[in-house]
């Protein structure tokens, strides 16, 4: 049964907590605390809407869709409803669903829709973007084409989850994000710097011109105000008509004419079969007394997760030390070989069958028996029968948890910063590129990240792989923990750390998401290190024949994800939000 108030509750207490860069003392920050509810999110207007949706009496369920609509409207490089994603509900009585909203790809997609007649990589002749130092080039077809929009599945997934699981309507929650497209909001300085960045790809597609660019073609400017009406017309057709309205009538007609002007592959046929599905989670133990609900495939996280937590309940990880030589040692050389098998064998499980004994104690006992506890292995060691892009790493997640128990863990995306970078005329919706998410080129896996493996290849219908990790954590029964983050294939590792960080090294939740992190994909073989980490613990971790790196990735000092978590509080009851100080974060408890 789905608990809420029949009477307005009396609230308060409602905190902001906002931070843009990392504390090098994570004890130094403490969790927000909430009473009854708490959201959690990246977005403080977004955050917002969602505690007022839980003041108002909604559930974990409408408020995590309102404030993903939200987040439509003021996280444009990555909220969205041209996107897809994940949400993880667990409900106070125990029960425990995903629903999946990931796209898909569209009924005239194929295996090697990005290849040239030789079989390489193709590029988008129809779109030159020029570099900083004045020349010019042409971006790949699956990254700024309509080629590279997957069929939409975040309305199919909110409008779901709300009639499944909530108790409000979707006019209701939707109101609210209505409101800041038809009126506008302040953008703050990360907002405009984003649209600003992207200025030149932007100037090129006539209709993200118009929708993510100043009229008079000068940069925005923190303080400036965006008004967002074609937007906003399609969030009312939501409002109106629910799921049908996106996916039939007049969206879905302005989607098909854009694909056609544009060479896409969505038609309205795509549009009007598509449907979200509620799936079994992957739920597994850790240490006896925890329980680990997360998505199964097509995300990769809930299996690849697993698969680490068997192998490292095999440690007293607790003994060794947070984030000491010898426990990076070992969680390294789980993720590497945890990663090595979501590429051999990880997809779309209505495609492709996914071997069962992944998630077994006995599996992972015997990977942990072939890690050595002096050195590194080789990651070409673990994949010898692979014939040698990594995801983008845009994304959004967010942590809900009302007052009668209810949690809802969501990560959403439009794949990269800004998806495919194209608005849908008429609709003010930018779109996503996640078709770039399936495995482009047959047969062909390289040590840069990209992966051939044949259970994520492009077919018809299929939904790409996502390393995307919504996760919930349950203590002797109890909802304990709802974490989560963006991040690429750095998802499920940060995921991960952050219920070690609480169950494994004692830290409260704000301890836990301020702590660095590290990332081992299998491919390329190198370590991710954040700042923070001692620089003995760095030169052990070489000695042991690591190949260290805190370099992001755009040049800078390395970051990891941004991981909005909850926990509630076992002894008090007490909701604990933690936003990420990493990026922009908000936490509203009452």
């Amino acid at each position: 049964m789905i608990h809420r108030f029949k009477t307005l509750a009396v609230l308060c207490g409602f905190i902001l907590l906002s931070a843009t860069v990392q504390e090098s003392n994570a004890a130094s920050r403490k969790p927000v605390v909430g009473k009854k509810g708490m959201a959690v999110a990246v977005e403080p207007l977004a955050t917002q809407i969602a505690a007022d949706i839980l003041k108002k009496g909604g559930n974990a369920v409408d408020a995590a869709v309102g404030l993903g609509l939200a987040l439509a409207v003021t996280h444009p490089s990555a909220g969205n409803i041209g996107g897809g994603g994940f949400m993880v509900i667990r409900l106070a009585d125990g029960t425990a669903v995903a629903v999946d909203y990931r796209e898909k790809a569209p009924g005239k997609a194929h295996a090697r829709m990005y290849l040239d007649p030789d079989g390489n990589r193709a590029v988008n002749q129809n779109v030159v973007l020029t570099r900083g130092d004045g020349t010019s080039y042409h971006p790949f077809t699956n990254r700024i084409h309509h080629l590279a929009i997957g069929v939409p599945g975040t309305v199919a997934g909110f409008a779901l989850a709300l009639e499944k699981y909530g108790t409000m309507s979707m006019a209701e929650v939707i109101q609210p994000a209505i409101d800041l497209a038809e009126n506008g909001f302040i953008l703050t300085e990360r907002i405009a710097r984003g649209l600003n960045g992207r200025k030149v790809i932007f100037d090129q597609i006539p209709a993200s011109k118009a929708a993510m660019l100043r009229s008079d073609g000068e940069a925005w400017q923190e303080g400036d105000r965006w008004i967002q009406k074609d937007l906003a017309e399609t969030l009312k057709l939501i409002a109106q008509h629910g799921h049908d309205g996106f996916y039939k009538g007049r969206t879905a007609e302005l989607i098909e004419k854009d694909m056609k002007a544009g060479g896409g592959m969505i038609d309205r046929t795509d549009l009007a079969n598509y449907q979200a599905i509620v799936r079994e989670p992957i739920r597994n133990t850790y240490r006896g007394e925890y329980e680990i609900i997360s998505m199964p495939p097509p995300s990769s996280g809930g299996i690849t997760m697993s698969l680490m937590l068997n192998i490292l309940e095999g440690y007293d990880v607790s003994r060794m030390g947070h984030n000491a030589s010898n426990t990076l040692h070992i969680m390294t050389e789980a993720m590497r070989r945890a990663y090595a098998d979501r590429a051999r064998h990880l997809g779309d499980a209505d495609f492709v069958e996914i071997p069962g004994h992944l998630t077994t104690k006995e599996y992972a006992a015997e990977l942990r028996a072939t890690i050595d506890p002096y050195f590194a292995t080789p990651s070409e060691e673990l994949g010898p029968e692979l014939t040698m892009a990594t995801e983008p790493m845009e994304t959004t997640h967010y942590s809900v948890v009302d007052q009668w128990g209810n949690g809802v863990s969501n990560t959403y995306t439009l794949e990269g910063g800004y998806g495919s970078h194209i608005v849908i005329a008429g609709t003010g919706m930018i779109t996503n590129n996640e078709m770039g998410d399936f495995n482009y080129q047959p047969g062909v896996t390289r040590n840069t990240g990209q992966i051939g493996t044949p259970p994520n290849l492009i077919e018809p219908n299929k939904r790409m792989l996502s390393s995307m990790s919504p996760t919930i954590v349950t203590r002797n029964g109890e909802l304990y923990l709802v974490v989560g983050s963006p991040g690429g294939r750095t998802i499920i590792n940060t995921t991960m750390q952050l219920i070690l960080n609480v169950v494994d090294h004692g830290m409260n939740i704000q301890e836990a998401v301020d702590a660095p992190r590290i990332h081992h994909q299998w491919f390329p073989d190198f370590l991710r290190v954040e700042g923070g980490v001692g620089t003995d613990v760095v030169d052990a971790m070489k000695t042991k024949g690591h190949n260290l790196s805190s370099r992001g990735w755009g040049g800078g000092s390395y970051r990891q994800g941004d991981g909005h978590s909850i926990m509630v509080d076992p002894e008090t009851g007490d909701r604990l939000g933690a936003p990420d100080p990493r990026i922009e974060g908000a936490a509203f408890g009452h």
